[in-house]
């Protein structure tokens, strides 16, 4: 697997999560199994074979989250060149069209979350604005169509 990015806080939100189900969500698996293992025959239980699946489940994404921290590399602020929009920039677009400013900060995959106005970097609007400096203009594909958008400031998010 390849480099994984994280700024502090979110390899910190990673571990949490990596210890929550460790703990709690394999004793929670490990009860639903015994629970429908004490219902009886087991050859046409479905409850012990949705308690089974759900562990297996689990057990993948604790996998998962194992190996992305074990490929995990912490962003460093310091380290950030604000001229040009790159992983961890804050940036404030403006789009052309409809006069309204938008302001993202470029996150890696794992990190990403809207509601938090935290953009992938492999994102439409990531892709484009990546490289460029304030005061380019970017086009990205949507699925309404083309949106322009030009880059208005950028700061270290």
């Amino acid at each position: 697997m390849s480099t994984v990015y994280f700024t502090a806080e979110g390899l910190d939100k990673l571990q949490a999560e990596l210890q929550e189900l460790k703990s709690k969500g394999r004793a929670e698996a490990a009860k639903a199994i015994a629970e429908a293992r004490a219902q009886g025959d087991l050859s046409e239980n479905a409850e012990y074979d949705a308690a089974k699946e759900a562990q297996g489940l689990l057990e993948k994404k604790i996998a998962d989250l194992e190996n992305s921290l074990a490929n995990a590399r912490i962003l460093d602020n310091s380290k950030i060149d604000i001229s040009k929009v790159t992983i961890l920039s804050k940036v404030e677009l403006k789009n052309l069209k409809m006069k309204k400013n938008f302001t993202y900060t470029l996150v890696s995959d794992a990190e990403a979350n809207l509601k938090e106005s935290k953009l992938s970097v492999s994102s439409p609007i990531g892709k484009a604005i990546l490289g460029k400096k304030k005061g380019d203009k970017v086009e990205v594909q949507a699925p309404t169509g083309k949106i322009e958008y030009e880059i208005v400031k950028i700061s270290l998010g």
